[in-house]
């Protein structure tokens, strides 16, 4: 099926627990920042910038160097090399629609919620500064689990860092746009929303997204559930076929 063909569903409201960002085509959109990292890369340790973009979207620098060159598969240079981005390409990034509303309105509520990242600390806290998003009391980075998406881990510290230690009775959302982090969170046991800013819905789809949108426009943060604490979301325009 063709994207073309992909319909309208009528708006749904969900009570969650927590929710969980990705970064990098979530809230913030840095492709044009992260093409010219990976070719600058790419020329550094002598392997075609454009073969490496083809596989590297949602996955640690450290995982596509301990492949390409496994000298420089250490933290210390990859957290140097992912610092550089923001200063280097800052004007390459934009917010994705709706990021900005929906994390005020959370951090206005005190909802609970972190960001789960591909991206090493200095990357996250370099983009999040440049542009003066909302800071989460809360992150996991690449450096800090051993295996990226689409493993689960960094899903579930995320969970455990927001003070969900089993969430086996909690509804946990994930807000993801690449496909190995759609897969993480549901291996997670996690709720996936699905943006279609980086990848098609036909990719969201396969990958397991409980709800496929355009970008967070369509998400509505309505406030806070009195007793539950739950985080009452709307989810408008959603993806279907």
């Amino acid at each position: 099926m063709e994207d073309s063909q992909v319909k309208i569903r009528a708006p749904e409201t969900h009570g969650f627990d927590a929710l969980l960002f990705d970064m990098d085509g979530t809230i913030i959109d840095s492709t044009p920042a992260i093409i010219k990292y990976w070719l600058q890369m790419g020329e550094n340790i002598g392997v075609d910038g454009n073969e490496i973009l083809k596989t590297s979207h949602g996955r640690r620098s450290i995982d596509v160097l301990s492949i390409l060159a496994p000298n420089l598969a250490n933290w210390d240079y990859v957290c140097k090399a992912e610092g550089r981005i923001p200063i280097d390409y800052g004007s390459d990034a934009v917010e994705v629609p709706g990021s900005r509303k929906l994390l005020d309105r959370l951090q206005s509520l005190n909802a609970p919620w972190a960001i789960v990242t591909s991206g090493t600390t200095p990357l996250v806290t370099g983009w999040l500064d440049k542009m003066k998003l909302a800071q989460p009391k809360h992150m996991v980075t690449a450096e800090e689990v051993e295996k990226g998406k689409p493993d689960p881990a960094c899903y579930r510290l995320g969970a455990k860092r927001l003070g969900f230690d089993d969430t086996s009775n909690k509804r946990i959302l994930v807000l993801e746009d690449a496909p190995a982090g759609v897969r993480a969170g549901k291996a997670a046991g996690f709720d996936v929303l699905g943006l279609v800013t980086t990848h098609s819905f036909a990719e969201l789809q396969t990958a397991g997204a409980d709800w496929i949108v355009k970008d967070l426009d369509s998400i509505d943060c309505i406030g806070m559930q009195t007793g539950t604490g739950l985080v009452k979301i709307r989810i408008r325009d959603g993806l279907w076929e």
